[in-house]
């Protein structure tokens, strides 16, 4: 069993480079090199249909769903904490190799595989995917990226300096909608963008769960035989087992998990950042329903409204984004009153000087100028942005690894993007406080206690 006591996450592990790394040029994001199933090729030794060999960290949940994604590829190997979560992945594949602790399978068969799908709970993002990255494999991880700016900024720096391709599961990604939202706005259909209200009213019993804080303090359950609780843990401080966390409310926990905030702005807020290259925000704040920062810390928010300012950037203005979740909910446009129509409960409404753009999650889905009337008198714009064949996410990824390209929304983008969220989820423990946030530093420069959140500590044992 490992020690409750923690160090801080200031230092990477050194990270070799693969053979296969070796040969470089210049590429879209500065880097290309010769990937893994070119060298088999080369070598004489192929895969049939010459496939990625891809190995699965979290197999169960959104790892299974991600999986059937990717299923005509060669599944190697499968690895998952919880053998019940992982039972039906492990069924489907059952020539795949199975573990339960990442850090064995790369010792026991690393030369085998070349691409890893992570897709544990957040807290676990890092160190699962920074040992693929460390043993030079692609990676898939699901978003948020990782589960503090700190660990973003760590996979961020070691999948550049390693030359692999990487994906964030933000799977709107790589939808038409988006590319559509994006060449509507390029194209001027609501001119000047100055506001954004975006949010998401979704499982709120999932993310606040405030009312479990008494049964978690005082019950404490066995831990079934099949799944590794240790190792579910991973960095996180050590706690008694408690179903109330498995194998889906995590996310309500901020140990664990980033909350509303956390889960939804890589879908909700994706279309913004691109069409307007928003950035990091240089100020935050967010307002909270029933939640005290000092007694529910480990917790989510009733609800939380959090403000972004973004500074002006090349030929836009400044913007701000308003986040609503939980009890708070996005204002109602008037012209959608006049419609008799309601808002979106995820999504967003993008607010120009000459209109207004509302969309739903997952790039944008829907998206339309509001009213109704000046969407159906409005020409369509040229397309500009290449479309991802089927709008399917973790094909593009595979098709990037085959093809030696960066995929769509790479750790440099969906990182970034993950930011916001992590960003978001330090103002509500700060809640009240307009923190003022310095991007190329990686701290807030008004607030220290705000700052002990960028840079998480973790248990004995692991590090990054």
């Amino acid at each position: 069993m490992q020690t409750a006591r923690s160090t801080k996450l200031h230092s990477f592990i050194p990270v070799k480079r693969r053979s296969f790394l070796s040969t470089s040029a210049a590429a879209t994001f500065g880097f290309q090199f010769v990937p893994a199933h070119v060298v088999r090729a080369q070598a004489g030794a192929k895969t049939p249909g010459n496939k990625v060999r891809l190995a699965v960290i979290g197999c169960g949940g959104q790892g299974g769903a991600d999986l059937g994604g990717m299923a005509d590829e060669d599944i190697v190997a499968l690895c998952d904490v919880d053998d019940r979560r992982a039972a039906d992945s492990f069924g489907k594949f059952p020539k795949a190799r199975q573990f339960k602790d990442f850090r064995k399978m790369f010792d026991a068969m690393a030369n085998d595989i070349d691409a890893v799908l992570v897709a544990t709970p957040d807290h676990t993002h890092a160190v699962a995917a920074l040992a693929a990255i460390g043993h030079g494999k692609h990676v898939y991880c699901e978003k948020p990226l990782a589960h503090s700016v700190a660990e973003v900024r760590a996979m961020r720096k070691a999948a550049l300096e390693q030359k692999v391709i990487t994906q964030v599961g933000n799977q709107g990604h790589s939808s038409d909608s988006i590319r559509v939202f994006c060449e509507m706005v390029w194209s001027g259909a609501i001119g000047k963008v100055s506001e954004i209200h975006a949010g998401c009213d979704a499982f709120k019993d999932v993310y606040c769960q405030t009312r479990n804080q008494q049964m978690l303090q005082t019950e404490k359950p066995p831990v079934p035989g099949e799944l590794d609780w240790d190792l579910w843990l991973g960095p996180s401080a050590e706690r008694a087992y408690h179903p109330a966390y498995l194998p889906f409310n995590w996310r309500g926990f901020s140990a664990f998990g980033s909350g509303c905030i956390g889960d939804w702005v890589c879908h909700v807020l994706d279309p913004s950042f691109w069409a307007l290259d928003l950035g990091m925000p240089t100020a935050i704040m967010a307002e909270t329903k029933g939640y005290d920062p000092g007694k529910h810390a480990e917790f989510y928010p009733q609800g939380a409204r959090i403000t972004y300012e973004f500074p002006a950037k090349g030929d836009r203005g400044p913007v701000k984004i308003i986040w609503h979740d939980g009890d708070f909910t996005i204002p109602q446009p008037e012209e959608l009153t006049k419609e008799n129509r309601k808002v979106v409960g995820i999504g967003a409404v993008v607010i120009g000087d000459e209109g207004k753009i509302m969309h739903g999650s997952h790039g944008g889905a829907g998206c339309r100028l509001i009213p109704e009337a000046r969407m159906k008198e409005y020409k369509m714009p040229d397309k500009k942005i290449a479309r991802v064949k089927g709008g399917h996410h973790q094909n593009d990824w595979l098709d990037a690894i085959r093809e030696n390209r960066p995929a769509g929304s790479s750790f440099e983008y969906g990182g970034a993007l993950s930011e916001i969220g992590l960003l978001g989820m330090i103002a509500i423990r700060r809640s009240g406080t307009r923190l003022e946030w310095d991007d190329q530093q990686m701290k807030f420069t008004n607030d220290e206690e705000a700052n002990r959140f960028v840079t998480p500590d973790y248990r004995q044992g692991w590090k990054i």
